[in-house]
Parts: C-alpha cells; sequence; structure tokens
C-alpha cells in the first residue's frame, strides 16, 4: 500500500487501473499496488509555474505474502471524511485516517490492522493514546519539536520515534515552537508486525528474489498494462506488491 497525505499544495494521481484523482490540502490516497500496476503522480502544471508551498507524506505499507497478487486498488480519501477527534483540553486535533484509536475508525481500508493518525498538537499540549499491545508504534515528526514517552525523549522535524512494547502512546509538544511552524505536526503509525522475508529492488517489494524477477519480467513485457495521456505528466512508473500507507 502507498498512503500519501498532503497538507498543503495539490497533487495528480493516474495509473493503469483506472484510479486516480487530484488530491489536495488535507486529502490523502491510498493506493494498492498488489499484482502491479504503472502509476504517474504530479503537481499540477499551473502549481509548477505559479511556485508556492507543496508539503506532504508518503508511505510504503507492506503486503502479506498471501495478498501480493491480489488485483490493485485506489481510494481517494477526503478531508472531510477522516475521523476528526480532540483531546479534552482542545489542546491536540487527531486525525484517524485507517484503522481505529479508542473506537473510532477511519476510512482507510487496509489488509492487515493497521492505525494511521495525523496529529497536531499546539505547544505544550500532551496527548496519551491508547495502543493496541500486539502493535508496533511510531511517530514521525512532519513539523515543530516535541518529545515522546513517559521520559519525554526530543524529537524534531525529520525524526522518528519507535515506541517500545505497551497500551498507550504518549506524545507532547514543546512550549515553544519555531514562528513559522507554530504547532506539532506528527504521523502516529502501527500495526500487526507481517514477519515474512521481503525482497526489494527500485519499485518492486516481494517476498523471494524469484518473485522480484518475475515483476520486473511482467513490467518489461507490458503486462502491467498503460497509463492514458495526462497533460503535464510525462514519467511513469512500475509498482508492485505492497498495499500503498
Amino acid at each position: 500500500m502507498y498512503p500519501r497525505r498532503y497538507i498543503d499544495g495539490i497533487f495528480d494521481h493516474q495509473d493503469s487501473n483506472g484510479g486516480g484523482g487530484t488530491i489536495t490540502n488535507g486529502d490523502t490516497q491510498w493506493m494498492t499496488a498488489g499484482a502491479g500496476l504503472l502509476h504517474i503522480e504530479a503537481p499540477p502544471e499551473h502549481l509548477v509555474v505559479s511556485g508556492g508551498l507543496f508539503h506532504g507524506l508518503q508511505l510504503w505499507v507492506n503486503l502479506p505474502a498471501r495478498d501480493k497478487m491480489m488485483a490493485p486498488r485506489y481510494q481517494d480519501i477526503r478531508s472531510g471524511s477522516v475521523q476528526l477527534l480532540t483531546s479534552p483540553d482542545g489542546g491536540a486535533l487527531l486525525r484517524v485516517i485507517a484503522g481505529e484509536l479508542d473506537g473510532h475508525e477511519g476510512p482507510g481500508i487496509t489488509h492487515t490492522p493497521i492505525t494511521m493518525i495525523h496529529a497536531t498538537l499546539a505547544p505544550g499540549a500532551e496527548v496519551t493514546l491508547p495502543w493496541r499491545e500486539d502493535f508496533n508504534g511510531l511517530a514521525y515528526v512532519m513539523a515543530g519539536r516535541g518529545s515522546v514517552g513517559a521520559e519525554r525523549r526530543p524529537i524534531h522535524l525529520g525524526q522518528t520515534a519507535v515506541f517500545g512494547a505497551g497500551s498507550s502512546l504518549t506524545v507532547r509538544a514543546d512550549e515553544k515552537q519555531d514562528a513559522h511552524t507554530p504547532d506539532l505536526e506528527v504521523v502516529l503509525l502501527g500495526g500487526q508486525p507481517i514477519r515474512e522475508p521481503m525482497a526489494h529492488y527500485g519499485p518492486f517489494v516481494m517476498n523471494t528474489k524469484d518473485e522480484l524477477m518475475q515483476a520486473f519480467e511482467d513490467f518489461q513485457k507490458g503486462r502491467l498494462g498503460t497509463i492514458p495521456a495526462v497533460h503535464g505528466m510525462t514519467e511513469a512508473g512500475p509498482a508492485d506488491g505492497a498495499d500503498g500507507a
């Protein structure tokens, strides 16, 4: 899977399975490559010409071996469809994109149990969220500075924190933030570990070297389909074997 979330800006996507569209501020696209497809993505031509802010995040989520060759799928998750939650004091806004948080489910459909949350914390705000004990847990900082865990270990823009075993995650925003990033923006992600061998090369992710060789052959022989021509979008790339966050 390839979840792609946009905070600011505009992005166009199209793939050989008929999926695609334009996503903008707060939207998420979730592409499951599965048995393989071609896809193309780029900011629209007018944004390239005019310039401006572009801020987004792309993740890769592995598929278990039993689902590696499933039919590709595309999900358009608009900003208005995610579950919006707040902390009791109003200092944190939580957007549940996929999975479940304390009984609140996000709209993203996944093939293994995972949770993906985009959280915004005001300076000094802190949240402790319930978390499944059989899930791993990660926090990636998209903007700002803060700390994680009961020990308040510092974390800042571009860093990822890996949580240990437990039934909750704690994130806190520093009292003082940079002028251009007034809040702490963090993605919280976790799920059940698949614990299978993984082989990857270029855009292909499979379980064995032989499967990788087959994926390249499928691409070279045109078995992944074609993408209709789109004005201003000139480079297509293949993907295979992943579920798209």
